[in-house]
């Protein structure tokens, strides 16, 4: 982790922050030889059928069939105005 000066990051910081979106890397910052805060990039994140789908192997077509059904039983497709 590169560590940088406040000024250099005032000064800097365009580069700075392209260097943690482009290439991942996370840069400390230090005031007066102390470190007083770190810019890290995001969490990579996730869809949610990325998150579902480690979910398909746990069931078996019967169960995964029942599952389906049992959450569209009480959904009602039309359209309402919440402000009626």
């Amino acid at each position: 982790m590169q560590t940088i000066s406040a000024t250099e990051l005032a000064r800097h910081t365009r580069e700075v922050l392209d260097k943690v979106a482009s290439r991942g890397e996370s840069v400390a910052i230090e005031r007066n030889r102390i470190m007083i805060a770190r810019i890290v990039p995001p969490e990579p994140t996730m869809t949610a059928a990325q998150a579902l789908a480690g979910l398909t192997p746990m069931l078996t077509p019967e169960q995964a069939a029942r599952w389906l059904e049992d959450s569209k039983e009480d959904f009602d497709e039309a359209v309402r105005d919440p402000w009626a």
